[in-house]
């Protein structure tokens, strides 16, 4: 078998695995919220232009207070790009996230008028684009993993970025790879991860 075949069947068995080993919803939701998942697992497979703008126009819909649609990002796509966020990525998820053909570096745009005034869901608003956007990615058989662990202020110097425009995670997005691709540190984290039961969430009201 040769390297292709044997990576796009290490893609199929990642594609296939059995999520519901590792998640069961409490009550009925659609699948697509159950089966998403952060992999580190990319694939050297580069993501098509208009596929990227297509994960890019979900989130450009996501909801926003006052309609303010605070969201900005910042793409590295091609090698030269991808060489300036290496720069600010901390190196434990350089491990993986080098991989990853598309790095996007979620902002927000703080202000809410011309005034000075200060949008104060404008942080709020950027983890409901976030979510579309994995979303998104995952209904085009794409991968995205969120990361924090990066040099905020070195990115904003690397980048030339405003004092306004707040910096809030960096996405890697591509096709997900097989295990073998992964540093074996990684590998046995590699699985859909579980959540806490809904009633554990839901805190009990209680009058002063």
């Amino acid at each position: 078998m040769s390297n292709k075949e044997t990576q796009r069947q290490n893609v199929l068995e990642v594609s296939l695995q059995d999520v519901s080993a590792h998640r069961a919803p409490d009550y009925p939701v659609n699948p697509l919220f159950v089966e998403r998942w952060s992999s580190r697992s990319f694939a050297d497979q580069p993501v098509p232009q208009d596929v990227l703008y297509t994960v890019l126009e979900a989130a450009r819909w996501a909801p926003s207070s006052n309609n303010l649609q605070p969201w900005r990002f910042y793409i590295a796509q091609t090698e030269e790009e991808r060489e300036l966020f290496k720069e600010f990525i901390l190196p434990g998820n350089r491990i993986w996230s080098d991989h990853a053909p598309v790095l996007i570096l979620l902002a927000t745009d703080t202000r809410r008028d011309e005034n000075g005034g200060v949008n104060g869901a404008h942080a709020f608003d950027a983890g409901a684009a976030w979510g579309s956007i994995a979303l998104q990615a995952h209904l085009l058989g794409l991968a995205t993993r969120a990361m924090g662990g990066y040099d905020r202020n070195k990115a904003r110097e690397i980048l030339d970025i405003p004092d306004y425009i707040e910096l809030q995670a960096v996405i890697a997005l591509g096709y997900r790879a097989g295990l073998d691709t992964l540093d074996e540190r990684f590998r046995e984290r590699e699985i859909p991860n579980e959540r806490r039961a809904l009633s554990d969430s839901i805190l009990e009201l209680k009058r002063k």
